[in-house]
């Protein structure tokens, strides 16, 4: 999936974490390491794009073990965009999500797409985490494991469940073979920890934050181990911090489920395009037996039935592509043509050498982060259970997440990121968001105390903010600018409420009022390429 490979998983509890049968390493609340001792200033050089002329690299050294700070080093790969006011808020640290996402690239975005006044108090920070992308050693346990064609995700059979398993079990093991040591230390305690080294070798006694998806779980640690060192903290599509991760996973499931009929609403109502029928149930059938019978005959010898729901995937995290996705299924139903199936593959979910390191990422900090059930068993009752309510993704992410039956060495435990000694957080959650579904952003305002959550009424996107909706936006400049946070009159829970944006139009059918072109705004594109889908 190019750089999408790695998943944030977050979701609503559906499970517990005393239900886990792989116990916890980790009995104590977690500790911050202690600061660096007279960081050297970090050497910036320009390294600016077209799109972002500004932008400057850096590379920063930080202790493999942050309990042996002065054993293994490894190095963090930094961007900034530096202030341009008189007068600077200091460093604002971004976070894509994951984990195994870049973040080098989502400064540039963040600088541009804030209002310039805001943007220009801020030095605006990017970094690639530890294993991630040009932060080094970056992590690759099995180039062109995703590569096709993959077995069926859906084990109907014996021989086809145990294929999988053999899958996932030889991605595990060849992640203990090539990077074994390195795994212990390749998880969301550690990743924070770097985050105060950044801070540090950055001369702030405070940083700002803007995470989204798995950067909001990040943050949120981050706050729990220095949370007298933040200065304001914006958390847009939140995990569930109480089901991390394989309760989050299931419960992420059945959101996708819906949001895939979403999709399949949205083209029976435009079914003077498309041609599928004005029936959503109809429509839904004809995707399933499209998946069906590429389960039998992938289509180009490329796109199978694990395959086609990679591609589908995105449509879960961004509604900008769903007119792609709609002319694929019209395409192969209506004029048994493959060709934009498999060209929508290939631009959306075929994994190339980012995509390897993003997963190997992901599976590294997931499995470490929590324990996860060691029978298989377990999983497989689950992810039945599931499937029966949501059968769109559930067998596909179960395998997805798999090598942590398999991980080596024991778990960490999740962090408690109850916190009352942060300042006001900002977060934005979108009530029909399917990678972080709703009750993650409710449960996080809850404990963080003196938060204040911005939620997207009929929003079903993955990364709300700087994305086209202008009421979201005013809220996240305005605490931005002075720390300015809606007044708590959003009623049910929430302190402000904004309508969503509108769906996309078919090809053809957006107008120049709207503004925007037909698959989404310029800026919800742009950030949902540099968010990625599983990453």
């Amino acid at each position: 999936m190019r750089r999408r490979a790695a998943l944030l998983c977050g979701a609503a509890a559906v499970l517990t974490a005393t239900a886990l049968t792989a116990p916890p390493a980790q009995a104590d609340a977690p500790r911050a390491a202690d600061p660096a001792p007279g960081a050297p200033p970090l050497a910036w050089q320009k390294c600016g794009t077209t799109a972002h002329p500004r932008l400057q690299c850096a590379s920063l050294t930080v202790p493999l073990d942050h309990d042996d700070p002065h054993g293994e080093q490894i190095t963090l790969a930094l961007s900034r965009v530096p202030h341009t006011a008189k007068t600077s808020q200091g460093p604002l640290l971004v976070n894509p999500g994951g984990p195994g996402g870049s973040g080098l690239g989502l400064a540039g975005f963040v600088a541009s797409a804030l209002p310039e006044k805001v943007a220009a108090q801020y030095d605006v920070i990017g970094f690639d985490p530890r294993g991630v992308g040009r932060s080094r050693p970056a992590l690759d346990c099995a180039p062109g494991h995703f590569g096709p064609v993959r077995p069926d995700s859906l084990p109907t059979t014996r021989a086809v469940e145990e294929a999988n398993l053999a899958r996932a079990k030889s991605f595990a093991d060849a992640c203990a073979q090539k990077h074994a040591p390195l795994l212990p230390h390749i998880n969301t305690l550690s990743a924070a920890r770097d985050m105060d080294r950044v801070r540090a070798a950055l001369g702030a006694e405070r940083i700002s934050y803007f995470g989204y998806s798995y950067g909001t779980y990040l943050g949120a640690v981050y706050a729990k181990l220095y949370p007298r060192r933040v200065h304001r903290a914006v958390l847009d599509s939140v995990v569930d911090p109480t089901g991390v991760w394989y309760a989050d996973n299931l419960a992420q499931d059945q959101a996708f489920d819906a949001r895939h009929r979403a999709l399949m609403a949205w083209i029976a109502r435009h079914d003077a395009v498309y041609g599928l029928g004005t029936d959503p149930a109809r429509v839904e059938a004809r995707w399933y037996a499209m998946r069906a019978a590429l389960a039998e005959k992938p289509a180009e010898g490329t796109v199978g039935a694990a395959e086609l729901e990679d591609t589908f995937l995105p449509g879960g995290y961004y509604n900008g592509y769903w007119p792609r996705l709609a002319e694929a299924l019209a395409a192969y139903v209506g004029e048994h043509d493959p060709g934009p199936l498999v060209a929508a593959y290939e631009d959306l979910a075929a994994v190339d050498t980012a995509g390897d390191n993003g997963y190997s990422v992901y599976t590294s900090v997931q499995c470490r982060d929590a324990g996860w059930p060691r029978d298989w068993g377990t999983w497989r009752a689950d992810n039945w259970r599931t499937y029966a309510k949501a059968p769109f993704m559930t067998w596909n992410n179960a395998w997805y997440n798999a090598p942590c039956a398999f991980w080596p060495g024991e778990p960490l435990r999740p962090v408690d990121v109850t916190n009352a000694e942060l300042p006001p957080v900002l977060l934005f959650q979108a009530t029909d968001d399917a990678a972080t579904p709703y009750e993650g952003g409710a449960t996080l305002h809850r404990l963080l105390r003196g938060s204040r959550l911005v939620v997207e009424e009929g929003g079903g996107n993955h990364g709300i903010t700087l994305s086209g909706n202008t009421c979201l936006d005013r809220h996240l400049a305005a605490y931005l600018t002075d720390g300015t946070v809606p007044d708590g009159t959003g009623g049910g829970g929430a302190d402000a409420v904004c309508p969503a944006s509108p769906d996309p139009k078919p090809p053809g059918k957006a107008t120049k009022a709207a503004g925007e072109p037909a698959n989404g705004s310029a800026n919800g594109s742009a950030l949902h390429e540099l968010l990625g889908f599983r990453g």
